[in-house]
């Protein structure tokens, strides 16, 4: 006998959306095919649903109540607890803040879909005014609407899909294993991240690793060059697959000449510089590569600089391919 499909229910709160339409990129199959063929029925999702706002909330308070069972509780966007909830507020007057916790403690699994939902994100940058923190993180720290602590009725903590936005991938590969009940809670890195995808580097991959390897770096955005040394990429230390998972079938925001901000991480919207900028301390940046000592980085950037090819060294700060590498000598291998 078929088993029964999984309740999912998604619900949007402070942020922009963003998380909704990288989902509806997914193709081969599509998003709702996907959902069916791994077994999760889509209750309610405020940008596909056809229920009337009436509906809309009477459904949400059986939910909450208990009186419709929930498997899986989605939430994108950060949850707005300043001014007691007040900045996010229902049709019937109660706060979303009281709402996502109700229904985090009656769901069998809950999930935070996007950077703000997990840890607050962009919402919560600046001055914070309107209190925006995740699920059961506030940026790097335990808390959050939940606590810190929580544990959803199938055991497993908050399970944080992080990106801003998400790859598709991430969301439905991990959608799949909670829907099998085969993500186990070892299967989370020390931020509640699916290792699948947070065991990876964003320099995995990269198009422009002969451009990091010799240390040929770009200027300016849009450039092929490596942009780690000057223009902000922090792809040696953002924890995600996208140069090894590509994005829309193919590219990345590297493949496209953007540097990486690390958005898969809880402090990347307050990097306390710009994102098109890399701090330097006696010219050399910052923004290391999470595992590798200082000292050896210094001594191999400069090896690597002085044996730049100039193919690479001239391509560095161009926006397209100039010199092309060149065929080997007669009678060498």
């Amino acid at each position: 006998m078929a088993s029964k499909n999984k309740r999912l229910l998604w619900l949007q709160s402070g942020g922009c959306g963003g998380c909704t339409l990288s989902l509806l990129n997914t193709d081969a199959p599509s998003l709702f095919t996907t959902l069916a063929d791994i077994g999760i029925e889509l209750v309610w999702h405020p940008s596909f649903a056809e229920q009337s706002l009436d509906e809309a909330m009477q459904l949400l308070q059986r939910l909450a109540d208990g009186r419709e069972a929930l498997d899986m509780l989605c939430l994108e966007g950060s949850v707005m607890t300043g001014a007691a909830g007040r900045f996010h507020l229902l049709p019937d007057g109660q706060s979303m803040s009281t709402l996502i916790e109700q229904l985090a403690r009656r769901a069998g699994q809950v999930i935070a879909v996007g950077t703000c939902a997990a840890y607050g994100g962009i919402s919560a940058a600046g001055d914070n005014l309107t209190g925006a923190v995740g699920l059961d993180y506030a940026g790097n720290h335990p808390g959050g609407l939940l606590g810190g602590n929580f544990h959803a009725a199938g055991g497993l903590p908050v399970v944080n899909i992080s990106g801003c936005p998400t790859h598709p991938g991430w969301v439905l590969e991990t959608l799949a294993l909670l829907a099998a009940d085969s993500l186990q809670a070892s299967d989370l890195d020390p931020l509640g991240r699916p290792r699948f995808y947070a065991d990876k580097l964003v320099h995995h991959g990269c198009d422009k690793n002969e451009f990091y390897e010799f240390k040929a770096s770009a200027t300016s955005p849009g450039q092929m060059g490596c942009l780690m040394e000057y223009v902000g990429c922090k792809g040696t230390q953002a924890h995600a697959d996208c140069n090894s998972r590509g994005w829309n079938g193919e590219g990345s925001c590297l493949t496209g000449g953007y540097p990486c901000i690390n958005c898969t991480a809880p402090d990347f919207a307050d990097p306390g510089h710009g994102f098109f900028s890399t701090p330097q301390v006696a010219g050399f940046p910052v923004g290391l590569p999470t595992d590798m000592p200082k000292a050896w980085f210094v001594a191999l950037s400069t090896l690597s600089k002085s044996a730049t090819p100039a193919r690479v060294r001239q391509n560095a700060t161009r926006d397209r391919l100039t010199v092309p590498p060149s065929l080997p000598k007669k009678g060498k291998a």
